[in-house]
């Protein structure tokens, strides 16, 4: 709150699982079935929430969940 009047802002965005070379292509439909939209993410979903964060300039202290509902209810 104490950089808000300098016009700062802090979001974080939180990835689940995303298609990178991280995992392996073998495990992607096995880490799919963990996330309830069935699929694993791309580099553009996350790409997606930090550009919204970036052009939404009146959000601050937000966390943005990129996890597919991984996370949903918890």
């Amino acid at each position: 709150m104490e950089y808000a009047a300098n016009n700062i802002r802090f979001n974080t965005v939180s990835p689940g699982v995303v298609n990178t070379p991280m995992h392996a292509n073998a495990d992607h439909a096995e880490l799919a079935k963990f996330h309830p939209l069935g699929r694993i993410g791309d580099v553009s979903d996350v790409v997606d929430a930090v550009l919204y964060l970036q052009n939404a300039t009146f959000v601050t202290g937000e966390n943005i969940r990129v996890d597919g509902g991984i996370h949903a209810g918890r």
